[in-house]
């Protein structure tokens, strides 16, 4: 599993060990990774020319020492001082030493560069970049490979928000621990291939930020034994589609038939159309308390306005999932007063209808915007988007690494909220649920897309659900 960690968690790391080591010792092992990480990223060292773009703090120093180590190796190594009087004096003094310079006209070298290293701000840095930097750092983009230290500049490494300009990068090392904003939009995706150096740090058991692997899913996947009929291994219970959206019905039936629970129940009024597509599909005509017995509900893909069911669904003592349409018509009590859990999976728009606030807000503070709902809520909360998160009342958000653009295409949520809402029904927890869900979507959408990426039909998710999951667990 990748963990990430605040900036206050990782400082603190940091003054323990510093604590333990001679002076200056850590800041030499940052800059002996970073300085590989340079070589790697340019095919090779000696001849090459490379600007560092150097503020005020450590990582600052850490892009000094690093030059000083590419100098040494037979590289033209510039350095552009944002805050002169300000600059590590230790860094600066290995770099000349090793035949490093101090730029005279910083667009000129940057123009000339193969590699513009961006040590311009720590992890510590607040809002977007200043004018100057800000100029700098196109500059960069615009002509030659670009690797920020420890994170981009300009970015909030705390939640991932973007307040402003900030660095975007081919390449980023980072120390010790991933932080958060590494790994969530929009600050993700400036961060480019993303490389950690390990430099000793002790860190807490729980991490702040938790994104799964294939090991971390294959362990969580459900699977039948030798003992197990369909209805031990779990019913899922759906409600979805309408007369005005009756596909809706197949393609979350699509994905639940395929989530790893061993029935699913299909309640509502696109029953003809469900089994057109999937005749092991049991049907009902509803209300759902008269369904039969499940071990989870999944209510809201294109039910339109027909919402007399959901208080049927909220009232069973069973996981529920909640999606699309029937967001609009849930209430914090209502979840509040389960005792069963709930997964809500709004994307950005319907997480803004929930919360009062607009949607391009949700989108630039995704972190801020998962935690405040789950909080309002008191449930677990899957927000949809460039970056899927899930985060429950407590502990470690979770991320997940497999998406693709490929999924912005209609349909594909009611897929999602098929497959989660079976594992919901085979026993998983709704934030494992959730996670595994996203995880699995996402591979299945990757395999659909193909190499280099094509446009895909959210069945075509479907149908490649089953290669993800044989992927994983292989």
């Amino acid at each position: 599993m990748r963990t990430a960690y605040s900036v206050e968690t990782v400082r603190a790391a940091e003054r323990e060990l510093m604590a333990r080591l001679p002076e200056g010792a850590l800041m030499q092992r940052a800059a002996a990774g970073l300085a590989v990480a340079c070589g790697e990223l340019l095919g090779r060292v000696y001849g090459t020319r490379v600007v560092l773009l150097v503020g005020s703090g450590d990582n600052g120093g850490d892009a000094l020492y690093a030059g000083a180590r590419l100098a040494r190796r037979g590289a033209g190594v510039a350095v552009v001082l944002l805050s002169p009087e300000r600059a590590h004096q230790g860094g600066l003094a290995a770099l000349r030493a090793a035949g490093g310079r101090v730029s005279g006209d910083a667009l000129r070298d940057i123009a000339c560069a193969d590699l513009v290293v961006d040590g311009i701000v720590g992890i510590g840095g607040r809002g977007g970049l200043r004018p100057e930097a800000a100029q700098l750092a196109r500059a960069a983009r615009e002509s030659a490979l670009v690797l920020a230290v420890d994170l981009p500049s300009g970015v909030d490494a705390d939640s991932g928000e973007v307040r402003g300009e900030a660095v975007r990068a081919d390449a980023t090392v980072t120390f010790g621990a991933y932080k958060p904003g590494l790994l969530v939009d929009p600050a993700r995706e400036r961060a480019g291939a993303l490389r950690l150096v390990d430099i000793g740090l002790t860190l807490p058991e729980e991490a702040d930020v938790e994104a799964l692997q294939h090991a971390d899913v294959a362990d969580l996947l459900p699977r039948p034994t030798a003992e197990s009929d369909k209805y031990r291994r779990g019913v899922v219970g759906v409600v979805a589609g309408s007369a005005r959206y009756p596909g809706a019905a197949v393609l979350a039936v699509a994905g639940a038939l395929r989530g790893g629970a061993g029935a699913v129940r299909y309640v509502g009024p696109a029953a003809d159309k469900v089994l057109a597509h999937f005749p092991e599909t049991l049907v009902h005509p509803g209300p759902p308390d008269k369904a039969g017995r499940v071990q989870s509900w999944v209510i809201g893909p294109g039910i339109g306005d027909e919402s007399d069911a959901l208080a049927e669904v909220l009232a069973a003592d069973v996981p529920v999932l909640v999606d699309a349409d029937g967001l609009r018509f849930l209430t914090p009590r209502q979840v509040r007063e389960r005792t069963a859990e709930t997964l809500l999976t709004p994307h950005a728009g319907e997480a803004a209808a929930l919360l009062g606030r607009g949607r391009d807000e949700v989108e630039a503070a995704r972190m801020e915007s998962v935690r405040e709902l789950a909080a309002q809520y008191a449930a677990t909360v899957l927000l949809k988007g460039s970056t899927t998160l899930v985060a429950g009342a407590d502990g470690p958000v979770r991320v997940n690494p497999t998406g693709t653009s490929w999924l912005a295409t209609a349909g594909s949520g009611d897929v999602l909220s098929g497959v989660t809402g079976s594992l919901l029904a085979a026993g998983l927890t709704a934030r494992d649920a959730g996670s595994v869900g996203a995880y699995l979507h996402g591979l299945a959408a990757r395999r659909a897309a193909g190499p280099g990426g094509a446009p895909i039909l959210a069945s075509e998710v479907a149908d490649h659900l089953g290669a993800a999951w044989r992927n994983v667990t292989d």
